[in-house]
Formats: C-alpha cells, structure tokens, sequence
C-alpha cells in the first residue's frame, strides 16, 4: 500500500470511528486513539508510512501551540508566574518522589523505578490545550494557570532528560547539548521574540494582509522554524511553536490568522493522535495490571490533588484549583517514549513499558473525562473542598476587585461582544449594571472602558451568594451554551435556578441563538429571550423603513479590543 493510500485509509477509519465514538459521547481524543490502535501492529498492522505521519503530527504539534501562544496574554502570564513555577515545580517533585517510592514498594527495581517515576511526571500539554480550547476555557483563569505550569513542567523536564543525559541515565543523543546550551538557546529565542515585536510585527503583517493566503503562509513557516529550532536546541517543538504564537500575538491580525488555521490545526492532530495510538504495543499490557492500577490511581488522584493543596495555599479559590488539577491527570504520550529509551538502551525491561502504556491508556481515556465535565465533577466534590480554601481567597478576591460604591440595577453574565455591547448602551442611559465573566482579560477590558466588573462564574453558588443580587432588578445572560455534564444541563438554566435560590426576585433575560432554545429558557423560567440576530435584523427593518428612529442610541464606537473581549 502507498503512503497516499494508507493515509487515505485512516482519514476513512478515523471518520467512521469518529462518528462511533460521538454516538457513544466519548471524546474525539480517545476514538482518534483508538484509530492507531486498529491500524497498528497489535491489531490490523496498517501504519508502515512512519515518516510522513510523524512529519504531519509534528506539524499539528507546532500549529497547535502557536495558535496558544498567539492568545497569550503576556501580562497575564507573568502575573501568574509565581503559582505556575510553585505548581509546576511542586507537582513534578511530589509525583516523581511518591511514583519513585510505590515503584519501591512494588519491587521494580531502582532504576525501573527511577524511570517509571519520571514517566508519571509529564502531563500531555498536547491533549490538555486541545481540550480545554474545544471547551474555550483557555483564556479562564484555570486555563492560563494550568497552561502556565504545563509550560514550567514541560521545560523542568527538557533540563532533567538533558542532566540525565550527561550523567549517563538518559543516555539521549539528541539531547540537545548541556544545560548552559539550552539556557543560552532558549535567552535568544526569547530576545528574538522581543526584538520582532518590537520592530517587525505590525508592519510585517500589515504587507502580509494584503495577501490573506499569505499571511496564513507566513503564519504556518513561523510557527514550524520556531518548532524547529525549539526542537534542535533541546527546549522541544511545543515550547518553539507557543513562542512563535507569542510573536505574533500583539499584531491586530491574530483573530484572523487563529480563525483559519484553526481548520488546519485540527486536522493536523488527527494524525498526531493516530501516531501515538499507533506506538502502543497491546502485547505488553497485562504483565503488570496491579502496578498500572496503583500507578493510575495516584496520576488520577494525587496529581489534581497537589495542585489543589498549592492553589489554596497561594490563595486561589477552591473552584480554580480543582478545574486546573484535573488537567494534570494523565501522563504524556513522551512518558511512553521515554520509557521505550530506557528498554533500548537495556536500563529496564520489556514490561516496564507494558506498565507505563497501560498507566497512560488508562489516565489518558479517564483524564478525557474528567476535563470534558470537570464542572460536573466540581458540583459533586464541591462540598468537600473547603479545607484547600483560604478565607477571603486574595488571588481572586483581593485588590482586584470591584469596589461598588452603588448597587447595580442590572447584572449581566457574559462579556463578549454582544455583553459589552449591551453593557456601553445601558451605561450610556444611566443605568448603573455590573457585569460577571470568568475570563480575567474580559473583565480586564470592561474596566477599561470604565464598566464595574467581577471575576466569577454562573455556575458557582458560593460566588452567586456573595453578589448583590437581592438588590438587583434584572439579571442577563450572554454567555454562550455550555453543556455541564451527561445531562446537558447548560449554563443558562443552572444560573437561572441559582441566582433563585440565592434570592434574586427581580426578572431574568437569556440570551438564544434559535427558536427551540427559546421556547426552552422561556418554559425554565426565563421573563424575556433575547434573539441577539433577529433583534439586530428586527432593529435594521425598523431603521431602514424609518420605525423609531428618533430612539435610536448613538454612542461612540467601541474600540476593537473591547469587541473582542471574551
């Protein structure tokens, strides 16, 4: 079979698998998985084009974390610093300490141990960045946090393969040269980075846009020389790519370069994931079904748990800390990698490897789950999370803040485009309203534009408790459907039902995207629907046939970044 011919073959198996698996509510992540697996040599033994797949999952890798790093809000990241280096630093210290005494105690030798107990310490930022933007939670404030410390982990292993290396353990020959090389390499990328900033970017992508086609062109050749020369440095393809996002991410051309390579990215990752599918050996996997249950129970639970202990800790509420523990409750597709080394180099058996695809097969499928309804996982443990909370929780609650001086009228969820939009209007006729987003860079920007705003979430009932929302005689709602669970419970019913049973009496408006959601937000309660495009086509006919026009409320445009919000 030629390489086109067996490509086309998984693109077939992974749409028929995939449709399967959605029928199945299981994540795309696991049926795409479970492609590599039939394909692979334990099963049907169709992958032989090795190269092309791993040249094309590389390139997924790159664009992925590129369209992160284009995100990032560098402010923001360096606000978070210090809980993402303590987390970071913790999580690996405590996992690689603890995995290290269970494989003791397992009886799997010194090194074995040694080796598995680093394996348990990689997290797969890949799968993790995958689910948490197809859950558009990478811009909360458990998102950043947890990519934060991704990144941390991430370069704290790059630095202890290459000491491994030197010291003979890791026996790595592409190590990517001593630490002090990395160090230097990494200082001039950042350097780079900064002076294309500063100088090169807006300009640059000004040209490019004239050429969209080229512009994504451009876009994709930066991310994969950045990819590149991350990876032959030794600081690795993901750190590469985020940098070269990063690079771009101040330019006023980034939503649209992420608009089209998001496309791209994800069809790139398809065969990331049939890659890793494809290196599983199911033959190695039974030797050692004690162990991998042990080991998994303690990814599963004690990863999310450290980083709990730390956040609450630091001052971070407990709802945060437990969305960004769960990320961390797999191992990495590199863990099995890594292992493989230490078996070719003859520093561990052929089954310690069964051990670890096992441990991964298992975090990975479980760790799907858990971050795909982390939110119904929350409302099930919440009542037994208070211990890793600190009265007051200064991160979220401190000098950032609102000080509200006067009780607002209106209370509004969601600070998107059409929130703000709604929000600069109401201001313009007086009306005082506060608005509420879990995206710290939206309410960031809402106060800029001189609009009260809190960091919080609908769904959580302490932080409804704490709102004015006796006093208040509307609560709106513009955040967009977000399914919390099997039940299909989405955000909108869950504030409705809350903010009730926190006291509010006043009426509740909802925004819908169709008239089936209509119908049910007005039968759960709902006093008024907003149709945000049927309003905007009703509002058009009424100015284009001369209808109401002297009640129109002209107000100066609202800036681009403030559209952007959210």
């Amino acid at each position: 079979m030629t390489p086109f011919a067996e490509i086309a073959v998984l693109l077939v198996m992974a749409a028929g698998i995939g449709i399967v698996g959605t029928l199945l509510r299981q994540p795309l992540i696991v049926s795409f998985i479970a492609v590599g697996l039939i394909a692979g040599p334990s099963a049907l033994n169709l992958v032989h084009s090795d190269e092309q797949i791993e040249i094309l999952s590389e390139l997924g890798i790159a664009v992925l974390l590129f369209l992160v790093g284009i995100k990032l809000d560098v402010k923001m990241v360096r606000s978070l610093g210090a809980v993402s280096v303590v987390t970071g630093l913790g999580q690996v210290a405590f996992t690689a300490f603890f995995g290290y005494l269970i494989g003791l105690a397992l009886g799997l030798g010194q090194i074995t141990s040694l080796y598995v107990a680093i394996a348990l310490t990689f997290s797969s930022t890949i799968i993790i960045v995958k689910l948490m933007s197809d859950k558009r939670e990478i811009d909360s404030l458990h998102g950043q946090i947890a990519l934060g410390f991704l990144i941390v982990q991430d370069l704290v292993v790059v630095l202890a393969m290459i000491v491994l290396s030197a010291i003979g353990i890791g026996g790595a020959e592409d190590g990517g040269g001593s630490v002090w090389t990395v160090l230097i390499a990494g200082l001039a990328m950042v350097a780079a980075v900064v002076l294309f900033i500063r100088f090169a970017a807006n300009p640059l992508t000004e040209r490019l846009a004239q050429a969209p086609e080229l512009l994504v062109i451009f876009a994709i050749a930066l991310a994969a020389l950045f990819a590149a020369i991350g990876d032959a440095v030794g600081l690795g393809k993901e750190v590469g790519g985020l940098m070269a996002g990063v690079a771009l991410a101040s330019t006023n051309y980034r939503e649209t370069i992420a608009a089209r390579l998001a496309p791209l990215r994800d069809f790139l990752l398809l065969f990331f994931f049939i890659a890793l599918g494809a290196t599983l050996d199911l033959s190695l996997l039974g030797t050692h079904v004690t162990g991998a249950v042990i080991f998994s129970l303690f990814v599963l639970i004690g990863n999310p748990l450290i980083v709990l202990v730390i956040m609450g800790v630091m001052g971070y509420r407990k709802r945060t800390g437990f969305l960004a523990g769960l990320t961390v409750a797999q191992i990495s597709e590199f863990s099995l990698i890594f292992v493989a080394m230490g078996v070719s180099l003859g520093h561990v058996p052929d089954d310690a490897l069964g051990l670890v695809t096992m441990v991964g097969l298992v975090t990975i499928a479980a760790s799907t789950y858990m971050i795909t309804f982390s939110h119904t996982l929350y409302a099930v443990f919440e009542p037994y999370l208070g211990v890793f909370e600190r009265k007051g929780t200064p991160r979220e609650t401190g000098d950032d803040s609102t000080n509200r001086s006067e009780r607002p009228e209106i209370i509004l969820f969601g600070l998107g485009r059409f929130g703000t939009a709604i929000g600069m209007r109401l201001k313009k006729r007086g009306i005082k309203v506060l608005g509420v987003d879990f995206n710290p860079q939206a309410v960031k920007r809402w106060r800029e534009l001189d609009l009260d705003a809190e960091f919080g979430d609908a769904t959580d009932p302490e932080f409804l408790a704490e709102l004015p929302l006796r006093e208040a005689n509307w609560v709106v709602s513009t955040v967009p459907v977000h399914l919390t669970g099997l039940s299909h419970e989405d955000t909108r019913h869950t504030l409705m039902q809350l903010a009730r049973a926190s006291g509010f009496s006043g009426k509740i408006a909802m925004a819908s995207h169709g008239a089936t959601e209509t119908q049910a937000l007005l039968d759960a309660g709902a006093n008024t629907v907003l149709e945000p495009f049927q309003d905007a086509a009703d509002r058009a006919v009424d100015l284009l046939t001369g209808a109401e026009a002297s009640e129109r409320t002209d107000i100066p445009e609202i800036s681009s970044e403030a559209r952007d919000a959210g």
